[in-house]
């Protein structure tokens, strides 16, 4: 892929944020969510690139725009397969909390998992412990494993769970086990990705959120060096007939490779509200500062980029 698109995708997502932020602690999710996917279908029409949607905002009778098999880009230069998630934690904008995303990533096409939208089980980790954990494997084991790769004890890792009532066992497992832990109400791709970074003290992920979450999780993971392991879980007949329609085997660990295939992907991510690893939104008059991520796989370059934009001089946060 050319390299001059990190630069554009990283356009995408800040249009995305500026967008959506606006709603920050106004308790309408779904208004922020229109406005990121809005604005984020917007800038992409300026992107060098022939690009086809395999996650998005739903199927083409469920979402008016970044819908599954729609076309992005203007028509010129590279095929790509896109992921996004133009809102990631839309009640965490909604109630003003933290580590709301605007996300997308890009993959050769043909590279990335079509993931239906339905729950998958998942364990990441960063860096220092890719090898080390098994998804099927107890709790602790993976623990103990993890805290030896880290050179720590159990006590030190910090652990982070989706604070919700199916994930009962895996907290009570990780207090027996001493571990610490960091719930977070939403925004698992953002947890995910925090394994990878030293310092927002974040060691491994457990538990289950969305399968399509789950590919972009594994796009950042793969550019940062991580591992994510996921396994679908369908919750009825009919997630069940979708899987083995698009000949996927419920049973079967989904592995990096499964995930994302090939050498290289893109990953992009501008903060909306405060966070861990990136700073959220911020307005001042005609002026907004964004904090963004972007990195590739095939170079392993990971940037950090503050951005300035006059909202006078784009109001609708596209020049072309």
């Amino acid at each position: 892929m050319e390299r001059s698109l990190s630069m554009e995708l990283v356009r995408v997502t800040e249009g995305a944020a500026l967008a959506s932020a606006r709603w920050m602690g106004r308790g309408k999710k779904d208004e922020a969510d229109d406005a990121a996917t809005s604005a984020m279908r917007d800038v992409f029409d300026t992107v060098p690139m022939k690009g086809t949607v395999v996650i998005g905002e739903g199927e083409m009778d469920e979402a008016p725009m970044l819908y599954i098999g729609e076309k992005l880009g203007t028509g010129y230069g590279q095929r790509v397969d896109v992921a996004v998630d133009p809102l990631e934690g839309t009640n965490i904008v909604a109630s003003g909390g933290w580590n709301a995303l605007a996300v997308l990533a890009i993959a050769d096409h043909g590279n990335m998992l079509h993931a239906p939208d339905m729950y998958m089980d998942k364990i990441a980790v960063g860096p220092q412990a890719v090898g080390c954990i098994d998804i099927n494997a107890p709790i602790i084991d993976n623990l103990r494993a993890v805290a030896k790769a880290k050179n720590k004890d159990i006590e030190d890792l910090v652990a982070t769970v989706l604070y919700r009532e199916r994930h009962e066992q895996i907290i009570s497992e990780l207090r027996e086990a001493g571990a610490r832990i960091k719930l977070i109400n939403d925004g698992d791709v953002a947890g995910a990705i925090n394994t990878a970074f030293e310092h927002t003290g974040v060691d491994i992920l457990f538990g289950s959120g969305g399968a399509p979450e789950g590919v972009l999780a594994a796009a950042a993971l793969k550019c940062l060096g991580g591992e994510i392991q996921g396994k679908l879980l369908p919750q009825n007949d009919q997630e069940l007939l979708r899987c083995e329609t698009m000949g996927l085997d419920c049973s079967r660990i989904l592995r990096m490779e499964d995930l994302v295939k090939g050498d290289d992907a893109i990953f992009a991510a501008t903060g909306v509200t405060d966070g861990e690893l990136l700073k959220g939104v911020q307005f001042k008059g005609s002026i907004g500062t964004t904090h963004s991520v972007v990195m590739r796989a095939k170079s392993g370059t990971v940037r950090f980029i503050e951005g300035t934009h006059s909202l006078k001089k784009k109001p609708n946060l596209v020049i072309k």
